[in-house]
């Protein structure tokens, strides 16, 4: 696999790095920019099928999903099956994971953070 790997929002694709995920081709939400960069989301890829897992209920070829943080090119790495993925992204649509959303203040901070 090549160390080098991409990030997209959906809109626009840019060369992008995780040294603990190297080659890996991440996606950011569609509300985020990459021209220039704004290091500001959850980013998540397509990962190797599982190979040596160390939790025994992942067998090899159990297909893996990367979550990590674009902030840091070095940022830990976090692997979930699919099935793990499609479970947290059902609540997330079901509204179980609301109370966690920023508020419209946080989200002006934000911005404002990122266009400093």
């Amino acid at each position: 696999m090549s160390s080098v790997g991409t990030i997209s929002n959906g809109r626009d694709t840019k060369v992008y790095r995780n040294v603990n995920a190297p080659g890996l081709h991440w996606r950011k939400a569609s509300r985020t920019d990459l021209d220039p960069i704004l290091k500001d989301c959850v980013i998540v890829a397509e990962a190797p099928d599982a190979q040596d897992h160390p939790h025994a209920g992942i067998p090899d070829g159990t297909r893996m999903i990367a979550l990590s943080d674009d902030k840091d090119p070095a940022a830990p790495v976090l692997y979930f099956s699919r099935a793990e993925f499609t479970k947290f992204l059902d609540g997330a649509v079901a509204g179980e994971f609301d109370h966690l959303r920023a508020t419209e203040e946080e989200m002006e901070q934000a911005g404002a953070l990122a266009g400093a």
